[in-house]
Formats: structure tokens, sequence, C-alpha cells
């Protein structure tokens, strides 16, 4: 049998794959290009060869409350064993070290960047505002199992109490804000800062698009190479406090054509930058909210009005809805986000959850169209149970009656409409409920041991 047809027949030789609701978005085309281009497709026949440990690592992250055998037995995985009696192979956990061992991070990290490209930006595209297509980029963090090498290899960060409670890596992602498919990610070491991990992302931002982006990444040199290396590529920032520039000519109520001045510094480190840069300033305020001030590459008030711009920045908390979404329903708040105890496995574990991710929102997005609303008001929460559901029982379906069951399948995502959106009236605040006991030191651990 040929690694191709083993992939879609189950254990027992027959039927469809339990993944088969995604198989239709994830063209195993790529998933071959992803392990030729990196040297890892799998030349001969193994249990788990490479094609089938990229779903293993997908349904890591999608199925975490499950083990990493039991993802493997409910995405029914392991190609068939005609010396067992049922015609099933066995797979065991070392095995399925050794077969994500083998396949590393880079063919995911690859897989990753090829689907995302073409999901999220032709998502962007049916998604435009005033003919530009709409992308945020932000950061945050996961936390890792407590290991001396995942330590080494991401960094702890400090608190308060001395240090966290866990190692950490800190990934920034670009997103297409009206969808919240991811277009790109960069991961690394939570001790470094989100600018200089964000840097790659700025070339894959396509032209004629606004990117919306959290105050934290303002640099003058980013704002500058975005609109000056492409054709209409624009960007929205908060403004923070300190932030000074010049009035160059009023432009309405609350709104200023300004220059922003590039320190000497700067200039010396980018010789190609003017002395200042061009922008338009747009003042606002929302009730019960202090005053704030947008900054946009966006000069022309006539075609691109303040106050739609004043809306569309708090898009941005799209990106920080996503984050939730991955951290509190995917990985299901677990003290250790990720499970993976070697950092390797960690990296590959963290572009099987982006694709996992993506491929959850893709369905959305398309459950969305077909009942004519926007894709936020569709559940992601309910959408991933339902996907859960599907695959957790799929494996002991009738190969008959598959095609039926994905089409009910189908039907239940279109009843996880959200209402529409309430205004909010109040600021956003996070209560943090502080332990009653005390940190407990490394070094008392040790001793009393």
């Amino acid at each position: 049998m040929e690694l191709s047809e083993a992939l879609v027949v189950n254990g027992a030789g027959e039927g469809t794959p339990s993944f088969d609701v995604f198989a239709r978005h994830l063209d195993p085309a790529w998933i071959a290009r992803a392990l030729a281009a990196t040297g890892t497709a799998t030349v001969r026949r193994r249990k788990l060869p490479a094609e089938a440990v990229v779903w293993i690592v997908i349904g890591m992250g999608l199925l975490r409350d499950r083990s990493i055998q039991d993802v493997v037995r409910h995405l029914d995985l392991v190609l068939p064993d005609e010396t067992r009696p049922t015609g099933r192979g066995v797979v065991t956990s070392s095995a399925v070290v050794q077969a994500r061992d083998r396949l590393g991070a880079e063919p995911l990290a690859a897989l990753f960047t090829q689907t995302a490209q073409a999901w999220a930006h032709a998502s962007a595209d049916r998604h435009r505002w005033r003919g530009l297509v709409l992308y945020g980029v932000d950061g945050s963090t996961l936390r890792v199992p407590d290991c001396a090498e995942n330590e080494a290899a991401f960094g702890r960060p400090a608190s308060s109490r001395g240090h966290a409670a866990y190692p950490q890596l800190r990934f920034v992602v670009l997103m297409a804000l009206r969808s919240r498919l991811l277009a790109g990610a960069q991961l690394g070491r939570c001790t470094g800062g989100e600018l200089p991990l964000a840097e790659p992302l700025w070339d894959q931002i396509p032209d004629a698009s606004l990117t919306v982006m959290d105050r934290g990444l303002i640099d003058y040199d980013v704002f500058h190479g975005l609109t000056s290396r492409g054709h209409g590529r624009h960007w929205l920032v908060r403004a923070k406090s300190n932030l000074r520039w010049s009035v160059v000519q009023p432009l309405g109520p609350d709104e200023w054509l300004v220059d922003l001045p590039i320190q000497r510094k700067t200039r010396k480190a980018h010789p190609e930058m003017p002395q200042t840069l061009r922008a338009r300033a747009i003042r606002y305020q929302n009730r019960g909210f202090r005053p704030q001030i947008l900054l946009t590459s966006l000069l022309d008030a006539a075609t691109f009005p303040a106050a739609e711009l004043v809306t569309l920045y708090h898009e941005r908390w799209e990106m920080e809805l996503g984050f939730d979404e991955v951290k509190t329903h995917t990985l299901e708040r677990e003290e250790a986000l990720l499970r993976s105890r070697e950092p390797e496995r960690l990296r590959q574990e963290f572009w099987g959850l982006a694709l996992g991710y993506n491929l959850v929102r893709l369905e959305m997005e398309q459950t969305a169209g077909r009942v004519g609303v926007p894709p936020r008001r569709i559940s992601y929460r309910g959408a991933l149970l339902l996907v859960r559901g599907f695959w957790a029982t799929a494996w002991i379906t009738s190969p008959g009656t598959l095609p039926r069951r994905l089409e009910t399948f189908r039907e239940e995502m279109a009843m996880m409409v959200l209402p529409e959106r309430r205004p909010r009236w109040f600021p956003r605040a996070v209560k943090i409920k502080m332990s009653n006991y005390p940190l407990k030191h490394t070094t008392r651990a040790l001793r009393h041991a």
C-alpha cells in the first residue's frame, strides 16, 4: 500500500480518516512540499510516517484534554498491521516521541507559513475596508513545562515575587483582523522584546493594506519601511502619552496633519530615513474612557473618515480575543499551556497549534459565509467542541455514515452564531487574586528534599 493511500484509509484498512473534516482544507500536496523542502520526507514505510506525525502534532493542540496516545487513536493515524487479528496497528509512547523527533519543528513551520499565506491573505481580501486589507500585529507569551532545557531555550521572566513559576516562550503574530486567521508568526525567548521578533513579519504585509498595531510596537523605522517599501501599505496606532510632534495644518475638529521628528540616533542607524515622518493625528474620547490620540499614515481625511478610523482601531482587540481563544479554550487554561518537555518539540507543538487554530478559523469563516454573518459572529468555543466531538467519535463510525456525519457537522456549525456585540461603556480591567501561600523557593525545596 502506498503512503498516500494509507493516509486515506483507517486502521482497519477501509473508510475515511477522522480528520477528514479538515482534509479538504489542508492539501496533502502542501504537506509533501513542506516535508520535501526541509528534507524530512518519509523514505521507508513506518507505522508513523512523517505525513501522519504532522496530523498528530496538529491534534495535540486541538485535543488538549487528551493524552498524545489518545490523539493518535482518535485521529486513526497508525498504518494497518496485517499480523494483528484486528488489522489495526499499535503505537507506543516512545514511538510517538521518536517520530516527532525525526520530524522536527521545521516542516511544521514551513507548512504553517505556506498555508497561512494562502488562507489568511485570501480571507483579508474578502473583508476589505475602503479598498484596504486589514491586518493586526501583536504578541503574547505561552507558559511551557518547568525544566532546565526549556528555561535555557526560552527564558523565565521576572516577577514581583522574584521569578515566574514557569519558563515562557514569546510569540508575535500577523493576523487578518476580521477573520482572525493567522497570516504569519514568529517565536523566541520571553526575555526578548516583541519589536525585534516582529521584524520578519513586516515584509509579509501585502500592498493596499492597513496594519493596526499596539503602541508597544511604535517604531519610526517600521513606519517608514511599511510606507516606502511597498505600494499603499499603511499603519494605524494609538499614540503614547510622551510622543511629540509638530502640527502642519488642522484637518478638522480634533484632527491634524503632523510631522513626527526622527531622532538623530535613529537617522544615523538608518540613513535612508527623512528628518520627519508625516502622519495624521485624530483625537477622540469614548464615554467612560480618557481622551486618546490615534496616529496613521492615511492622510486623506475625505477618503478615510476619522470616525471610521476610530472604530477600526478598536478592531485591534480581535487579536486579544484570538489569544484568549488559544489560551482559554484551545489549551484549557493549563498551568503549562504547552506540554512538550524539550525545546525543539515545543517549537513543533507551537506550529501545530497555530495550524490547528487556523483550520478551525477557516471552517468558521466558511460557515459564516453560508449563513451570511461576519466571521466574528461564529462561536470559537462551540466550533472547537464540535471538532473535538467529531474527531473523538469518527474513528468508531462506519465508513458509509461518515459523509452524512460531515454534513451534520457543518449543519451544527451553522448553529454556532453569536448575537451582535453590545457596545462597551466601561474600561476593561483584570483582577488578579494573589495566592495566600508564600512563593516556593527552589533552594528551600532542595534543602528539605
